[in-house]
């Protein structure tokens, strides 16, 4: 058990959020070895059911963790992750640790390089715990990962494994990422915050492309707070980074206080119709919740614009998607599964001209999108259609969440409340592009607003 200082409460050390672990670590309140063997105590009693990791090797994270300690006590400068664990969606290159993109094709792959995003979080002082189950190719085909809340449904996809390891407390935070729905959908599904920045805020580079006009990174941790916090690492680098974005800086990771009351659009999209009876009546009443908390709310449809925005996403995804994956096809055709087939099968039959277009129609909806949104200090939308269907044959629909992944904007999608099943509900928020801590922050107010309390699966 961990007591903070200031206060009388005590946490499980599984329980601890990002922020709060690093800081005890680096004050030495904590050890990083107490830490990562109280999670790895935990995976050892629930990986079975849940079966988040595609690869964890407990040896290495206990040996990474007690040099972690010594570089402590031999008072060198620390990073701001200093000793913690994080886990890594598998299709994001780890060195020298197995890398398998979900597919039986890359058994055996062992990169000889990290990802950006990976070296990124080591020379902040964080370690690779585990390695997450990821769908195939981060598409729909999913992986072995089952919802913690109830192993009969699915835990969304892409990220499957880092929104379940992190929802049941094996880790406090993971990276996924997200072309269409991969980061949002499963966080919602699984009960904790998920944050996609704007596109290009956080570099690809080591991770396996499908889409790389709509291929973002994405974090999961348990706070909004924590989401900004891990952002900011992954966005920022360290000065000596080639990689270091030009707009660095956009997600500051101490997160601004919202000035005045928020005004909040309630979002109505196309996709309205695809959210069953219940999350629709719990997203009007989250709003009429915010209201009564002091937030305009507006109820409204998106431009009649966005009526395409659903068929300019697929062309591009399946087009580009195609390119990627015609040579893998091509030699191990048989090896990938039929859904992947398809969509290679179908994006091979999408000429240059028409990608063309709907890439400069994409660019079209991004900036009507911004133009939008500027009017509010963010949007609220469902972040799927309900509750994490009970079918481990699929990952769900990622339909309230393609217009934003297509658009590149903010998203972020916090814990919200329980469906008729006792499965988690969550609330989406977005914002114009590179509004990202204004977005941010006022779903942190929301959070706070609404009240919901932020529980592991499964329990402390």
């Amino acid at each position: 058990m961990f007591s903070n200082p200031k206060s009388k409460i005590k946490t499980a050390l599984h329980g601890l959020g990002l922020q709060e672990a690093a800081r005890a670590i680096r004050k030495g309140d904590l050890s990083s070895e107490d830490l990562t063997c109280a999670l790895l105590e935990r995976i050892q009693a629930h990986e079975e059911r849940v079966q988040a990791f595609q690869w964890i090797d407990s040896s290495r994270a206990l040996s990474l963790a007690c040099h972690a300690d010594e570089r402590r006590r031999s008072g060198a400068s620390l990073g701001p992750l200093h000793g913690i664990g994080i886990g890594i969606k598998d299709i994001v290159e780890t060195q020298d640790i197995p890398t398998t993109m979900g597919s039986v094709i890359f058994e055996g792959f062992v990169p000889e390089r990290s990802a950006t995003v990976v070296r990124r979080l080591e020379a902040a002082g964080a370690f690779v715990m585990g390695k997450t189950v990821t769908s195939e190719f981060a598409f729909f085909t999913p992986g072995k990962t089952r919802n913690p809340w109830n192993p009969d449904h699915t835990p969304g996809g892409s990220s499957s494994g880092s929104a379940a390891a992190v929802a049941m407390g094996f880790v406090p935070a993971a990276i996924g990422t997200q072309t269409n729905g991969s980061v949002i959908r499963p966080a919602a599904f699984c009960g904790v915050v998920g944050y996609k920045p704007t596109a290009g805020l956080i570099p690809l580079s080591g991770i396996h492309p499908f889409s790389p006009s709509l291929d973002q990174v994405g974090v999961f941790t348990r706070s909004v707070p924590d989401a900004a916090f891990l952002a900011a690492v992954l966005e920022r680098g360290e000065k000596s980074d080639p990689a270091a974005c030009s707009k660095n800086g956009v997600i500051s990771g101490d997160l601004p206080p919202v000035a005045g009351l928020p005004k909040l659009a309630a979002v109505r999209s196309p996709v309205w119709h695809l959210a069953d009876a219940n999350a629709r009546d719990h997203f009007l009443a989250l709003a009429e919740r915010l209201r009564a908390a002091g937030a305009t709310v507006e109820e409204l449809e998106l431009p009649r614009a966005f009526e395409r925005a659903h068929a300019v996403h697929r062309t591009i995804m399946y087009a580009e998607g195609a390119k990627v994956f015609a040579d893998l096809q091509r030699r191990d055709r048989r090896r990938l599964s039929l859904r992947l087939n398809g969509l290679i099968d179908e994006g091979l039959g999408i000429g240059q001209s028409a990608l063309v277009r709907s890439l400069e129609q994409r660019d079209k909806l991004a900036g009507a999108m911004d133009t939008f949104l500027s009017g509010f200090d963010a949007a609220i939308t469902p972040p799927a259609p309900g509750q994490a269907p009970a079918d481990l044959t699929q990952t769900g629909d990622p339909a309230f969440c393609t217009i934003w992944s297509l658009c590149g904007v903010p998203a972020v999608t916090i814990p919200a409340g329980l469906g008729p099943q006792g499965l988690p509900l969550g609330l989406q928020l977005i914002g114009p592009r590179f509004a990202d801590d204004r977005v941010l922050s006022i779903a942190k107010w929301c959070d706070e607003k609404l009240g919901w309390p932020h529980r592991l699966a499964g329990g402390l």
